[in-house]
């Protein structure tokens, strides 16, 4: 019996921990600053900043590749982003009180 559906779940739930992980920093960040918008157009820049290094460490020539590299991140991101959106219409967040 093959143990493959069994890790692929496991790395699922390990990249949902680590994501958890930086959302907990930017919501601390986000206090801190008391700008959302400030906080969530770094973490932005920092995920195109880290994807652009992932890229470049995966690819064997990245000038040739990068016009793919753009597509699959921004087909990854929008896939994740339309399914975040649509988990808070389905369950609207509680902004905080100031």
């Amino acid at each position: 019996m093959s143990q493959e559906p069994q890790q692929d779940q496991s790395q699922e739930n390990n990249i949902y921990q680590i994501a958890d992980q930086f959302i907990a920093l930017a919501n601390q960040l986000g206090q801190q600053e008391g700008d959302v918008g400030k906080v969530g157009t770094a973490l932005r820049f920092a995920a195109a900043r880290f994807n652009a290094f992932e890229a470049a460490i995966k690819s064997g020539d990245l000038k040739a590749e990068k016009d793919n590299a753009l597509e699959w991140f921004t087909a990854e991101y929008k896939d994740m982003l339309n399914d975040n959106l649509d988990d808070h219409i389905e369950n609207p967040p509680v902004a905080p009180s100031e």
